[in-house]
């Protein structure tokens, strides 16, 4: 094994710009560099900034800058040879850790800083007092460095099914259903769930909410945390209205060495997996997991030449509960395992900065893992609808063998999955498949989005409209493998679901 080559995190930064006066409001550019200095500063030797051959930022929503990485370069006075920006999804800072670690494995680089930030807490807030923020002019990226698509088709779109809120709880109801859970069960567990991410979130000096909640105070449908889409009500929902940044430096053990860098600071990377499934929803052959998820989560473990009961620490991608259920399932962990299942608190919790959670991830499990070196933590991402995966593992030890990813077999494997016809235009006796209900903020369901089969295995999309008896029905009755009856209508374009 080349040990001069193995990839090693040398330096974590975090920042939270807790709710400043908005004419102090720090940009997303300037968050990024505070934590990028910060992590510069965390491996002993700022001067590291000198000597970063790749500047990689995750796409921010809050504020899109002509040349974000360029941006970022500039500010701090480097001048590196490689700079990335991506496209969106949350498995964004995982996955740029697996190419840049791959990348210094090959000798194509030795120093890496990845970066990412949000602004929308202080962007929101300006746009309600009618406040123009003094930040960089916005500018349209120029580049970039991956395939840009949309989440959802428009087939998708056209029922409602385009926006996080709506689909994740789509895949709660789905896993509800296939472990057999009632509705009742299914709350409780779910409240049991968040609790523990919001337990974490309480010691977290870098949580938007450090608050520590009770399960039956997270499912308790309040003025405060009204239903959003069933079942989630708010306190179940990522939060994007933060002020959050943070920055890795991911370096060669040999250029670590050369640099000075204390080796108590070294937090090896033992490998990583990073896959897509079919990209679309409706073409996937069950809507209560991924193959994409299961496969990237069980390739990283196996690379690191481990077991998933060996993996001490995770934290899994916690956008919506279904996202952590979905991946305890594939490795199948049990809802009672003792192990801590996120190092931060979660999205709902420690927040939700766009794409840029797993470097947040990241930079816990660097910090835990210096004071606990000879355990093993997984991160793990996820973008856009269950769509995007990416996993990592890490440990205060270097690994007995480095391998890297080879994705081809498992790519053929989950395009060679089943996608069921799909009909735009349906007409008969079904089945519900999956489903949610969307709630006004006065706490009154406005419409509900359905996933059904018809009699010949056909799937459709359906609304239900203004049929308050059956939206509640739906949030208070397991629909999932209920019969009913969906019809089209023409005028509108859309089918229509009903008992």
């Amino acid at each position: 094994m080349q040990k001069e080559r193995l990839p090693v995190v040398v330096g974590v930064g975090q920042v939270i710009d807790r709710a400043p006066p908005l004419e102090e409001a720090k940009e997303p550019l300037e968050l990024m560099e505070l934590a990028a200095r910060q992590a510069a500063q965390d491996t002993g030797r700022p001067q590291i900034l000198q000597r970063l051959d790749s500047v990689q930022v995750v796409n921010i929503i809050s504020w899109s800058y002509e040349d974000a990485p360029g941006a970022l370069a500039q500010r701090l006075g480097a001048a590196p040879r490689h700079t990335y920006y991506s496209s969106i999804g949350g498995e964004t800072g995982q996955r740029l850790v697996n190419q840049a670690a791959a990348a210094i494995w090959r000798g194509e680089m030795d120093v890496c800083l990845i970066a990412g930030a949000e602004a929308f807490h202080s962007l929101m807030a300006a746009r309600r007092h009618g406040i123009r923020l003094n930040w960089t002019p916005r500018s349209v990226p120029k580049e970039f460095h991956e395939e840009v698509r949309p989440g959802t088709s428009p087939l998708e779109d056209r029922y409602g099914a385009n926006m996080p809120i709506r689909v994740y709880p789509m895949y709660e109801n789905a896993i509800r259903a296939h472990l057999g859970l009632d509705l009742e069960a299914h709350r409780q567990r779910l409240g049991q769930l968040c609790a523990r991410l919001s337990e974490v979130a309480a010691q977290n000096p870098y949580a938007w909410f450090p608050i520590r909640r009770t399960p039956e105070e997270i499912v308790t449908v309040t003025a405060r945390n009204r239903m959003i889409c069933f079942p989630y009500p708010k306190y179940m929902n990522a939060i994007i209205e933060v002020n959050l940044g943070a920055a890795i430096i991911v370096a060669s053990a040999g250029a670590a060495k050369e640099l000075g860098i204390s080796q108590d600071r070294w937090v090896y990377f033992w490998g990583g997996a990073h896959l897509a499934d079919k990209w679309f929803m409706s073409e996937r052959p069950h809507l209560h997991g991924s193959l994409a998820q299961e496969l990237a989560l069980r390739r990283a473990i196996e690379l690191a030449g481990l077991s998933p009961q060996e993996v001490d620490m995770f934290d899994f991608y916690s956008c919506f509960p279904s996202a952590i259920e979905a991946a305890t399932l594939s490795l199948g962990i049990g809802p009672d395992d003792p192990r801590p299942i996120t190092l931060t608190g979660g999205l709902p919790y420690a927040g939700g900065p766009g794409n840029n959670y797993c470097t947040h991830a990241i930079a816990a499990a660097v910090e835990r893992l210096r004071q606990e070196p000879l355990k093993k933590a997984m991160i793990t991402g996820m973008g856009w609808y269950f769509t995007k995966h990416a996993a990592g593992i890490y440990s205060g030890q270097p690994p007995k063998e480095f391998r890297l990813y080879d994705p081809a077999p498992d790519v053929a494997r989950i395009q060679a999955q089943p996608s069921p016809p799909i009909v735009a235009e349906a007409e008969g006796p079904c089945t519900v498949e999956t489903y949610t209900v969307v709630f006004s903020r006065d706490g009154e369901p406005e419409e509900g989005i359905v996933v059904g089969r018809l009699e010949d295995g056909a799937r459709f999309w359906a609304n239900v409209g203004q049929e308050r008896e059956l939206l509640w029905l739906m949030c208070r009755k397991e629909m999932v493998g209920e019969k009913g009856y969906v019809r089209h209508d023409p005028d509108s374009g859309k089918n229509y679901f009903t008992l």
